[in-house]
């Protein structure tokens, strides 16, 4: 009988476009930064590793509740039936809550499909199977202190950098989100609909293009409602909400490869590597 494969440990493993950010805001804080009504938060938020598969932090606009509040949102198909009271923005209710970071769709037969949907492209997001129907009627803002990405053209060799607003507020990240039916879970199972989320990407402009091609898509106060109103399904509209941070918005450093092995965690990961360390890779140009 031969020996049993030997499984990577992938908890050291570099990863690329958004796939590690940190969050250290408390709940309460985050719920006045987003003008929230429900917190629906049961773990501690505080994560400076955020990593794919982890529970993470959303802002959602729901409909009010109605017997069990692990159902559906109202969808804009329902909102131009009746169902959701379009033009009535007393019918949603802001939640903070958290979901896994991965998406998986709906359809899905095997939940690992979400391991692999930690982004969307928005310039696929939109007609592409897994978030098609998300992007119509399921979007979320991820709160984030900042993201990691790694620079470097060696192979085995990059350099981790932590990009943050130049103002130190919170990042709202566009995502995603989808509610998936466990079927090996009874009807009476409370973990019965799973929620997940993905991080929607564009391309890298200015600076920051030379970190990484890809970042996150933000999006700005102003544009929170538009973003999250489940009854607001208009393709073009929507992208139009979202654009890269303007120049200057956004502030790189680097940061020690601790924050390669995701079983590290603490403030520690967001210091700004010392001089003598960082060498060249201070400015990537």
């Amino acid at each position: 009988m031969g020996a049993a494969p030997v499984r990577p440990d992938r908890s050291r493993e570099v990863v690329g476009v958004c796939g590690r950010y940190s969050l250290s805001r408390d709940p309460e804080d985050l719920a006045r930064e987003f003008e929230v009504t429900q917190v629906d938060v049961r773990e501690k938020l505080a994560d400076y590793n955020v990593a794919p598969t982890k529970q993470v932090a959303v802002v959602v606009d729901r409909p009010p509740r109605r017997g069990d509040d692990a159902k559906p949102a109202t969808t804009a198909k329902d909102a131009r039936t009746g169902k959701g009271g379009e033009g009535d923005d007393a019918g949603l209710e802001r939640h903070l809550r958290t979901v896994r970071w991965g998406l998986i769709p709906f359809w899905a037969k095997d939940p690992k499909i979400g391991n692999r949907l930690i982004n969307a492209r928005l310039e696929t997001a939109a007609e592409k199977p897994a978030f098609r129907k998300a992007f119509a009627s399921r979007r979320c803002l991820v709160p984030a202190d900042g993201y990691y990405e790694w620079y470097g053209e060696k192979k085995g060799h990059k350099q981790p950098f932590f990009i943050h607003r130049s103002d130190g507020g919170v990042l709202a990240m566009a995502g995603l989100y989808e509610i998936w039916r466990d079927p090996d879970k009874g009807e009476d199972d409370p973990d019965r609909f799973v929620w997940t989320c993905t991080v929607l990407t564009t391309t890298a402009e200015d600076e920051l293009g030379r970190i990484h091609d890809r970042m996150p898509l933000l999006v700005e106060p102003a544009e929170y409602s538009t973003w999250l109103d489940p009854r607001r399904d208009d393709a073009d509209q929507l992208r139009s909400v979202l654009v890269p941070a303007a120049p200057g918005r956004l502030d790189a450093y680097p940061v020690s490869t601790e924050v390669n092995n995701v079983r590290n965690n603490g403030p520690q990961l967001l210091d700004p590597l010392p001089a003598e360390e960082a060498g060249d890779v201070a400015d990537p140009r």
